[in-house]
């Protein structure tokens, strides 16, 4: 019997994709606002990181692309790839610079950022056959009888 599920996957493993790309995608999302209307927020960051504004701007257009590849099905990878590239660029800047709290948020945005960092790895994982180039050197081969049904 044949199923909606791509590439052989569980109808568990497609929601959790799905459900790792659509928290990735709308953390990514919600952050645009502060970046491209210069709240004071991301305005204090991106000067402290010495970035300001092209920084800002910058790393908006990035999380843009990355959260729209994230919601295209069939560019699902490329945008977790491009997501996980961006975040821990955030990352680091937390880890290195800004420090876990920034302006008192409690550690907020360090907190979003991780959990935008484990979506996007999770997504990898679950499609790593998908990710171009190097991905079906990441699955391993059906034996003959590994698809057949008893």
């Amino acid at each position: 019997m044949g199923h909606a599920c791509p590439a052989g996957r569980s109808p568990a493993m497609t929601i959790l994709t799905w459900a790792l790309q659509l928290v990735a995608a709308l953390i990514f999302l919600q952050t645009l606002f502060f970046k491209f209307t210069a709240a004071e927020e991301s305005v204090d960051i991106f000067t402290k990181l010495g970035a300001e504004p092209w920084g800002r701007y910058a790393s908006g257009v990035a999380e843009l692309v990355a959260a729209v590849l994230l919601l295209i099905p069939g560019t699902v990878p490329i945008g977790a790839i491009i997501g996980l590239g961006v975040i821990s660029g955030a990352i680091m800047s937390h880890l290195t610079i800004l420090g876990i709290s920034v302006k008192g948020d409690g550690g907020l945005l360090f907190a979003l950022a991780c959990a935008v960092f484990v979506c996007c790895a999770g997504v990898l994982v679950i499609r790593r056959g998908q990710i171009p180039v190097i991905g079906p050197r990441l699955v391993a081969p059906m034996s003959p009888n590994q698809g057949a049904k008893p």
